[in-house]
């Protein structure tokens, strides 16, 4: 099988699927292909043209096609489900956040980011406002999905952990997370929540003169 970009791309992402992004090097991944490292660098010159390759090619598989709000949806509803994508794109790689944010000059990033400001412009935003905002609820994604994707503590880790006294410090905190999650919640009504609040901030910033 002739040997181009895209199964080197593709054969890059089932590697990051099996063993997370440290596990991603032109070793392993030659060796996946049955072809020396400097082969790779034919198509892909170094380690950062590779992730960001990879991160364009997560981004794809949900971003694959692109388009404006109808001309009755809100932006902020509009903005918000571009968030929720991201999200899904990002989650279904292990360590998909750090990929992405890892990545230089991701044109698929970048197209997105484009889309999403140009669209504010266009109801009236000013560009340095939804330049901000665009920016701060992609950042609050891929944020979010790191703290999501990040590992969580070991056996050995809470071997000392003392429940009791953790609550004992931070009632407030510990009552709040109990309460949240209460049976039927999950994590992804917690992002939706938190989304809402950026959300909400940005109708606010996009009101306000720049």
């Amino acid at each position: 099988m002739t040997l181009d970009r895209q199964r080197i791309v593709a054969e890059a992402v089932a590697l990051l699927d099996a063993e997370g992004l440290d596990g991603v090097t032109t070793r392993k991944l030659a060796a996946r292909l049955g072809v020396r490292s400097p082969t790779l660098y034919w198509h892909l010159p170094n380690k950062a043209a590779l992730v960001t390759a990879i991160a364009d090619a997560i981004l794809d598989q949900e971003f694959g096609d692109m388009s404006p709000p109808e001309p009755d949806q809100r932006w902020q509803d509009w903005l918000s489900a571009v968030a929720e994508r991201l999200r899904r794109a990002l989650l279904a790689h292990p360590d998909g956040a750090r990929v992405v944010s890892a990545a230089q000059l991701s044109l698929r990033m970048t197209a997105i980011s484009e889309l999403a400001m140009s669209t504010l412009v266009a109801r009236g935003v000013a560009l340095r406002q939804a330049r901000v905002i665009v920016l701060t609820v992609e950042r609050f994604t891929v944020g979010h999905v790191l703290e999501e994707q990040a590992a969580r503590p070991d056996a050995a880790a809470l071997e000392d952990f003392d429940l009791a006294a953790f609550s004992e410090q931070h009632p407030t905190a510990v009552a709040a997370i109990a309460e949240y999650f209460r049976p039927g919640r999950t994590v992804d009504d917690l992002f939706r929540d938190c989304l809402d609040v950026v959300i909400a901030g940005a109708e606010l910033k996009a009101a306000t003169p720049a």
